[in-house]
């Protein structure tokens, strides 16, 4: 049996999740990120220590879990004895001292972007503007986290690196593409991470590892180098497991860069953690928009989701199945944009090594690049207002995240194309058109299935609506305290 066959078989029946601390547990990796920082500047902890020991359990975890493409000991321990000298001298910051993690799409000074492929790549000589804003508050960034080949998949796997496990069931995918920044918070790792969702790729694993995730409006967190991600698909947004870290973390990595095609307007989020939202009316959404693949609802999931809406009835809100009606231009929009910048970034790692999938992808991207894609960019106001006018009605939406639980993590090894997107469709149909509209979407844990395995739900808003959809997430996170529940440990 191999070393990571044997861990594996090790990993405790997912049902018997922990709900409390475990005395034989490492304590700081049950610490969130407020959590931590408060820690730091009550000088109850070192930050040297807390990197330290974070760095440890990324070690002991890395052989199996496999949530790192780079791990950056050295440099994370002198930046967090830098962070003691700052604290020792006075000095606050929001994160000073606290290890996080960034996943490997976004650049940090002297260090590769693989972006899930294989091949070498130069380090880069400036950090991106989200990982800039995270550093000038103090933040100590341990690695950067696995990814699939350029975002494309709701499962973390690739030649280059194998698979990275879902912690509450090492047979399972964490999902994608933001697998690894999920896996190494859920497993306690780090306390928050930040991802990216080009179809959900924050909300997938949110939901499938039991974290809160969140999709910002587009251009709320830079995504520079580059104005836009994904033809303004991508953006940037944190993973934790309570609300409040997540909006926390969302606040300090937020910002424009002068070179930032999408700039809304600045708004707090943090503020609306615990913040009385009033009495909603909420749309029940189970309808999976259009697909060319056979897709159903899981019974369990679709459980779970329906006693998501059963809390906010009991929460005060008008909650009311209405199912929301996409139509054909939405996905005529989406797959123009996805696979031409599946195309314009493949373009921009040359000597990558990747799948033959990812090749048949951007190979699809250079034919939709002309007129398709420029159609597909005209849409978007149209789809505006005609989505949005379903918002005249309902202040919100609360839909599943995905439709399936978590896959087993080998389920995408060696299939072709076909196989790939039938497979990813009728597992993940729900997240996408919310990255066409650039809206804001949030991922809140659903509870679980009957073999232990999470389950997620989002909630969806329109243009601007991150304190609407963090205060409505707040009182369902007091009500249900998602954040009590922890896998066993990985280290």
């Amino acid at each position: 049996m191999t070393t990571s066959n044997r861990r594996l078989a090790a990993v405790p029946d997912p049902v018997e999740h922990r709900t409390a601390p475990d005395a034989t547990r490492d304590p700081t990796a049950d610490l969130g990120l407020a959590g931590f920082a408060a820690a730091l500047a009550g000088g109850t902890i070192s930050s040297t220590d807390a990197v330290t020991s974070a760095l440890d359990r990324i070690e002991a975890s890395q052989p199996t879990l496999n949530a790192f493409r780079i791990v950056r000991r050295e440099k994370a321990l002198a930046e967090a004895a830098e962070a003691d000298r700052r604290l020792a001298a006075g000095e606050r910051l929001p994160l000073l001292g606290v290890p996080i993690a960034i996943k490997d799409d976004t650049d940090i000074v002297g260090e590769p972007t693989a972006f899930g492929c294989g091949g070498e790549f130069a380090p880069k000589t400036e950090d991106a503007e989200a990982v800039r804003r995270l550093r000038a508050a103090g933040a100590v960034i341990v690695g950067k986290t696995n990814t699939c080949e350029l975002g494309q998949l709701p499962f973390t796997s690739g030649a280059a690196f194998g698979h990275t496990r879902n912690p509450w069931d090492g047979e399972r995918t964490p999902g994608g593409s933001s697998g690894g920044s999920a896996a190494a918070v859920a497993a306690g790792l780090v306390p928050a991470a930040l991802g990216s969702d080009g179809a959900g790729s924050i909300r997938i694993p949110a939901s499938w590892t039991n974290l809160v995730g969140i999709k910002p409006q587009r251009g709320r967190i830079s995504t520079w180098p580059h104005a836009e991600a994904f033809h303004g698909l991508t953006v940037n947004g944190p993973l934790a497991r309570t609300i409040a870290d997540a909006a926390l973390l969302l606040d300090l990595a937020a910002g424009p860069h002068c070179g930032d095609r999408h700039t809304p307007e600045p708004i707090t989020v943090s503020d609306a953690v615990g913040r009385d939202p009033g009495r909603l009316r909420i749309a029940l959404s189970l309808r999976i928009p259009f697909t060319a693949t056979r897709t159903a609802l899981d019974p369990e999931v679709e459980a779970a989701v329906r006693r998501m809406a059963a809390t906010l009835r009991k929460l005060g809100h008008s909650v009311t199945i209405a199912d929301l009606h996409y139509g054909l231009m939405v996905g005529a929009s989406f797959l123009p944009r996805s696979m031409a910048g599946i195309r314009l970034v493949s373009d921009q790692m040359p000597g990558a090594v990747v799948d033959p999938r990812t090749r048949a992808n951007a190979r699809i991207g250079q034919l939709l690049s002309g007129p398709a894609l420029f159609a597909a960019r005209k849409a978007e106001p149209l789809l505006h207002k005609r989505i949005g006018s379903f918002f005249h009605d309902y202040d919100l939406v609360l839909a599943p995240t995905t439709a399936t639980p978590p896959p087993r993590a080998e389920e995408i090894d060696g299939i072709g194309v076909n196989a790939t997107n039938n497979l990813i469709t009728a597992a993940c149909p729900y997240t996408w058109p919310w990255n066409v509209l650039g809206w804001p979407s949030v991922n809140v844990p659903a509870g679980f299935t009957g073999a232990g395995l999470p389950i997620g739900a989002q909630l969806m808003g329109t243009a601007s609506t991150e304190p609407l959809l963090v205060s409505v997430a707040s009182q369902l996170e007091s009500e249900l305290h998602w954040e009590r529940s922890r896998p066993a440990p990985w280290w």
